[in-house]
């Protein structure tokens, strides 16, 4: 029976690396259509959620479906009810590189930035899928490297964050742009840098599982 509990929390774990690679390509293919305006590969990211939020279903199912049969104390339940908070933060990173998608499709042929802030916006796409990829990393491997190394991309998401809010809220960009590229320019480096705060957020979880104590600092 131990044996088959093992196999269980293996089967989670492989579950949540996948996921995670799943978001990965979802976010990858996100920040490709919006910097390059491609319509065909947004549709694609679009069409495609539903696996991610499938995927999360089936593996919330199969963790309460442990909790119910093995009744997982010390450790173990800390994998099992974390695997369960770090899916909801999957589903999550999923649904906005969708939203990216969506804002790229809705703008097309345009692009969605305004040229001014282009480089700004590829930076900030750039650290997220760093971090996406360190987060299958973290799944597949946890260490506290890693999850330092998560918190300090956020930390530079962050200020190229409160970098495009002060451009757009600024009389000069406001006028030029219009009202249509300040709301578009808005919501994408928010998408943005809510994905970053996800994969902190996951990298908080596994550090839970790693010394079992809940560090606060640096949370949703």
């Amino acid at each position: 029976m131990r044996e088959l509990f093992q196999q269980e929390l293996k089967e989670l774990k492989d579950g949540l690396v996948a996921i995670a690679g799943n978001v990965e390509s979802a976010m990858s293919r996100a920040v490709k259509s919006f910097n390059e305006s491609d319509v065909n590969l947004a549709e694609e990211v679009i069409a495609q959620d539903h696996i991610i939020d499938g995927a999360v279903k089936d593996l919330d199912e199969q963790a309460i479906a442990i909790l119910a049969r093995q009744s997982p104390v010390a450790s173990d339940l800390r994998q099992v009810v974390s695997t369960l908070r770090i899916s909801a933060s999957l589903e999550r990173m999923g649904d906005l590189a969708t939203h990216l998608a969506q804002l790229a499709r809705y703008r097309f042929p345009e692009k969605v930035a305004p040229k001014s802030i282009r480089p700004t916006f590829k930076e900030m796409g750039s650290l997220d899928l760093e971090m996406s990829k360190l987060v299958v990393e973290l799944l597949t491997k946890p260490s506290e490297s890693t999850i330092n190394k998560i918190r300090d991309l956020d930390d530079t998401v962050d200020e190229l964050h409160a970098g495009v809010f002060e451009t757009v809220l600024s009389e000069e960009f406001s006028n030029g742009a219009g009202t249509a590229s300040v709301v578009d320019a808005t919501l994408a480096s928010r998408y943005l840098e809510r994905f970053a705060d996800h994969a902190v957020s996951i990298s908080k979880k596994v550090l839970y599982l790693l010394t079992g104590e809940w560090d606060p600092d640096g949370d949703e």
